[in-house]
């Protein structure tokens, strides 16, 4: 497993750099946070070696690059995107194979030969997404993109947190298939989600992808606190 643990807050750092670093002294020592995950926001505006840098003062604690959304290129370019993150430090990285299968399959061979950690997502917390609610992508090409990652040796997800009957729908496939899933879920609070409700959902392993609501908190180690007791 990525996290060495069951269940754990893992915190979407999508914030200035500044609290980033608070957030990181705060939180670092907390046994409820398992890891920190890295968006586009500070990678693209400072390069994810200065990020893991930062990190790497304060945590040891897995650090998981959230491309957002990584996976929507043609198969070879895979490699340079894998190659990337492990030059810079970073433990895993997440895809969503949203350009298909190929790509998909590639992508994730990519980051295995560089040691990285892989976790595919398929379906999303917003509005407008899948067909059937107005988006662009096919309804039936989701549980395809979380089971093809399964063909591949894949056992960790990302799900939306505000959609626990979806959290079963996909949960069931994967350990219909002999998977046991490891889940990490965003859309909690900010978006609307209650972590009771997918954790009901998700099993016994997942992981509470929790951004805002912690760094836009006046207290960041009671708010770890309270979310993770509701894990």
């Amino acid at each position: 497993m990525i996290i060495k643990k069951d269940r754990s807050i893992e915190i979407a750092c999508d914030m200035p750099i500044e609290k980033y670093e608070e957030v990181l002294k705060e939180t670092a020592d907390m046994d409820a946070v398992g890891a920190y995950k890295l968006g586009f926001y500070l990678g693209l505006e400072y390069g994810l070696p200065k990020l893991v840098e930062i990190a790497r003062k304060y945590t040891d604690k897995p650090l998981i690059y959230d491309h957002q959304k990584a996976g929507t290129d043609i198969p070879d370019t895979g490699k340079k995107f894998a190659e990337v993150c492990r030059n810079a430090g970073i433990d895993a990285v997440i895809l969503f194979p949203q350009a298909g299968p190929e790509t998909e399959k590639e992508w994730i061979k990519a980051a295995k030969e560089q040691g990285l950690g892989v976790i595919v997502g398929g379906l999303m917390t917003h509005k407008a997404y899948v067909e059937s609610d107005g988006g662009y992508i096919d309804d039936d090409a989701i549980l395809k993109m979380y089971l093809n990652a399964a063909d591949e040796g894949i056992t960790e997800f990302v799900v939306p947190g505000n959609k626990p009957e979806a959290i079963s729908e996909i949960r069931l496939a994967l350990e219909e298939k002999g998977i046991n899933p490891v889940f990490h879920a965003p859309g909690f609070v900010s978006q609307g989600g209650k972590i009771t409700d997918a954790a009901k959902a998700a099993g016994e392993k997942w992981h509470a992808i929790v951004g805002r609501a912690i760094y836009n908190s006046d207290n960041i180690k009671k708010t770890v606190e309270e979310l993770s007791s509701q894990i």
